[in-house]
C-alpha cells in the first residue's frame, strides 16, 4: 500500500505564504506516479487544488488558486511540494496529497490519502 505524508501546515496571516510537502513513505516516487493536492474545509467536501504528472511536465490548478500556488516535484527526494502564496482566509482547510496514474484537470482518479496537514489563514 502506498503511503503519503503531508507536512508544512500552520497558521499564517492573509497575504502570507506556506510551503507544503508530500513525501512518499515506503516506496519510491516514479515517473508513473502523478501526485495531487486536495483540501477539505470544515463542512465542505474535499476538492482538488493542484496536481502534477509523474514526469513533472504537466500540472493542473483549481481556478481558485491559479497564480498563487505552485506545485513541483523532486523524485530524487521522494517529495512533491506545494508553494502557496498570497494566502486568503478561504484557503483554510486540511490539505491532503493523493496519488494516481494521471494528473487530470478534474483531479480524478487519485487516492491513498495521507492524514493531512492543517492550514489556517487568519489575522
Amino acid at each position: 500500500q502506498l503511503h503519503l505524508v503531508e507536512s508544512g501546515g500552520g497558521l499564517v496571516q492573509p497575504g502570507g505564504s506556506l510551503r507544503l510537502s508530500c513525501t512518499a513513505s515506503g516506496f519510491t516516487l516514479m515517473d508513473y506516479h502523478a501526485i495531487g493536492w486536495f483540501r477539505q474545509a470544515p463542512g465542505k467536501e474535499r476538492e482538488g487544488v493542484s496536481c502534477i504528472s509523474g514526469s513533472g511536465g504537466s500540472t493542473n490548478y483549481a481556478d481558485s488558486v491559479k497564480g498563487r500556488f505552485t506545485i513541483s516535484r523532486d523524485n530524487a527526494k521522494n517529495t512533491v511540494t506545494l508553494q502557496m502564496n498570497s494566502l486568503k482566509p478561504e484557503d483554510t482547510a486540511v490539505y491532503y496529497c493523493g496519488i494516481g496514474p494521471y494528473c487530470y484537470s478534474d483531479f480524478a482518479g487519485m487516492d491513498s490519502w495521507g492524514k493531512g496537514t492543517l492550514v489556517t489563514v487568519s489575522s
